[in-house]
């Protein structure tokens, strides 16, 4: 049975926060239609934050979670960087990549002061987290106006050490997820499991609401998650055909693709794993490739790549996240997509 109400909504639906192919109108859509609507925010600077929470304050009443990470930045090593550049000279050179177009930012920071400093205007129900969480004095501060917290596991350990770390809920995250991997106490893939294992694992070891994500797509598999004892579900490869995502060309026509639809976890696009399509670069650069920069400083390098190609409407090097399910993706609104997926909720 779903306990949605610690989230303060009416459907046991969160909209996964998904990173380059949404803004605040699929939360706004999500969260109108009774569920929790998600915004990506590790991506945003604080002036870009607040214009979005002010437009989506202005939109709906209804709760909404803003996602960050909080990794910590590693230090630049010059070594990894260069042979990194390496591997992909032939590419640069293919698609005629001037290395001084690189840039030297990212754009993914961690969940900061600065950053709080833009929530507390707004006072976001729920705030959630990747990687972990992040330090105890930043997450006093955003509880002091009452969110909840919740972040992601992806085996028992990292569940139980969110319960004695201040979450309030931990999302379950199965191996069929799209998107970034939540690992955050290991880098060991071996020890990823499917969501329908790690559930009930996690329910039984811990004290806290456990939402299900990973590879649900559809109304039965909502309904299996929250028999099995989830307070909610997590989904976000269903919501990618919506009307209100920003969804690419790219990333739409290989969803749609007839061929057979095949997705691995790999590290070359961001240096975190994180399972998507796979494309060219996937097949010859991975899928997981221990000459990649850390995390986020891989991005750099592989997206000045991607403009290229892209502007030659090719996806060989585009990071198409996707969950194992892609067959749930259908082009409706996110109304009505939410009400469909709990539409066999008891």
């Amino acid at each position: 049975m779903s306990d949605q109400s610690f989230l303060g909504v009416d459907l046991p639906i969160i909209q996964a926060p998904m990173a380059g192919v949404q803004d605040s109108e699929l939360a706004i859509a999500v969260s109108s239609a009774g569920g929790l609507g998600s915004l990506p925010c590790s991506m945003l600077s604080p002036d870009a934050l607040h214009a979005e929470l002010t437009l989506i304050k202005s939109k709906t009443s209804q709760p909404i979670n803003v996602n960050f990470f909080c990794h910590t930045t590693p230090k630049f090593d010059a070594e990894r960087e260069q042979k990194w550049r390496l591997l992909l000279q032939p590419y640069f050179e293919e698609y005629e990549v001037d290395i001084n177009d690189i840039p030297t930012d990212s754009g993914r920071k961690p969940f900061s002061h600065a950053v709080a400093d833009v929530l507390e205007e707004f006072k976001p129900e729920v705030v959630s987290f990747h990687f972990g969480l992040p330090q105890q004095d930043l997450l006093k501060r955003i509880k002091s106006w009452g969110a909840k917290v919740i972040s992601s596991a992806t085996t028992v350990e990292e569940a139980r050490w969110l319960e004695a770390n201040g979450a309030d809920g931990i999302i379950a995250q199965g191996f069929e997820a799209g998107g970034h991997r939540g690992m955050f106490l290991s880098e060991e893939l071996s020890l990823q499991t499917g969501t329908f294992e790690l559930l009930p694992k996690i329910i039984r070891e811990v004290n806290l609401p456990v939402i299900a994500t990973g590879g649900i797509t559809d109304a039965k598999e909502v309904a299996a998650a929250l028999s099995v004892g989830a307070a909610a579900v997590q989904i976000g490869t269903a919501y990618l055909l919506c009307s209100e995502t920003k969804t690419s060309r790219f990333h739409r026509a290989a969803i749609k693709s007839d061929s057979p639809h095949q997705t691995e976890i790999t590290n070359i696009f961001s240096g975190r794993p994180a399972r998507g399509i796979v494309n060219r670069g996937i097949r010859e650069l991975g899928p997981i490739n221990p000459d990649v920069p850390q995390f986020p400083l891989a991005t750099a390098a592989i997206t000045a790549l991607r403009k290229q190609v892209e502007l030659r409407g090719c996806d060989d090097f585009s990071p198409l996240w996707c969950g194992k399910n892609i067959d749930g993706c259908k082009e409706v609104s996110a109304a009505d997509l939410t009400s469909e997926l709990a539409s066999l909720i008891e």
